[in-house]
């Protein structure tokens, strides 16, 4: 089924990104504070059930890409669970996970098993020190061991997202490179975005896509592989068929004038954009009695409010009041 939902400048929707809970068990500079987050209580987030609901209606309005994210979304208690109630609504569908990799040990074989075949996971350096920096938590080894489960467990390929951020990532960009091409794992990187809760992006602090390919390819002569127009990433893959990257540039080249999310906070908000200031209610809506129909015609008129993009390094562009673990990554 097509696209149903347009916005006003003719982009049809058909991907939406769930966000299961706030909480984390990282402090990533680049997203988190320190100390002194605020968890949602947990009758704000929404059940499963409601989450399925929003699934089956969506499902009927011709979306077909949904992604599971946080917060850290294994963190919530059964989340193959999810997964299981989701195929069994669209078992065709795209579905993806994001996680920090933390507790994959534990439950890559019940995702796989319940049906999740893609999966990304979040890993910014390949040097525990360096780690440690970026996530203020020691548990570099706990994050590679949970990429082996999730590789034993039958995930292939597995995709490592890694931010980019200039003074930081330079030095990874080769020593990933290898990575990548040892284990067939797919490395996307993408570029340092104003979500951090210190508020303290600069746009020089921005490692460019055009940086991040020319470190790309000291390792080997890259090549541009096809993908969707609305793709975030942009995929390249090493001419001597050994290995593949991509880079998600959301500063540099965004991707507005093909995108078709929308993303759906933990506690039940549905957002145009991630970078948008405005949030529209659709708990109330499901806790509140309206019909499938309803929400329907409810989301239809969201989504034509969609702006056209994002306004990063404009004078208009505001950051967005929540980080990017409140949002839904």
């Amino acid at each position: 089924m097509p696209p149903q939902l347009f916005d006003s400048y003719g982009r049809g929707h058909d991907d939406l990104r769930i966000s299961v809970t706030d909480r984390c068990n990282f402090r990533c500079f680049y997203c988190m504070p320190e100390e002194g987050m605020q968890w949602l209580p947990h009758e704000e987030v929404l059940s499963y059930e409601e989450i399925a609901r929003l699934v089956r209606i969506t499902t009927e309005l011709g979306f077909v890409s949904y992604h599971l994210t946080g917060g850290e979304p294994l963190l919530r208690k059964d989340l193959d669970r999810l997964v299981r109630m989701m195929l069994q609504i669209q078992p065709g569908m795209d579905l993806a996970l994001t996680t920090n990799g933390v507790a994959l040990p534990q439950m890559a074989g019940k995702l796989y098993a319940a049906g999740l075949r893609r999966i990304n996971i979040s890993l910014d350096t390949l040097d525990a020190q360096k780690f440690f920096l970026i996530t203020r938590r020691d548990v570099f080894g706990q994050v590679m061991a949970g990429i082996e489960a999730a590789a034993r467990a039958g995930f292939s390929p597995i995709k490592i997202n890694a931010v980019a951020v200039k003074g930081l990532t330079e030095q990874e960009l080769p020593r990933f490179a290898r990575w990548a091409r040892e284990t067939g794992h797919i490395v996307r990187f993408i570029e340092y975005m104003p979500l951090d809760a210190d508020r303290s992006w600069e746009r020089g602090k921005v490692l460019a896509a055009e940086e991040i390919l020319e470190g790309l390819s000291a390792e080997g002569e890259l090549e541009l592989t096809s993908g969707h127009p609305s793709d975030p990433a942009t995929r390249y893959r090493y001419r001597d068929g050994k290995g593949e990257v991509g880079i998600i540039a959301s500063v540099t080249r965004p991707f507005c004038q093909a995108c078709n999310r929308l993303r759906l906070t933990a506690e039940g908000m549905v957002r145009t954009c991630l970078f948008s200031n405005v949030e529209h209610d659709l708990k109330a809506l499901l806790r509140g009695g309206a019909s499938d129909a309803e929400i329907e015609t409810w989301l239809a008129g969201v989504v034509w409010t969609k702006t056209p993009g994002h306004l990063i390094g404009q004078k208009a562009f505001v950051q967005p009041a929540r980080t990017m673990s409140a949002i839904g990554g």
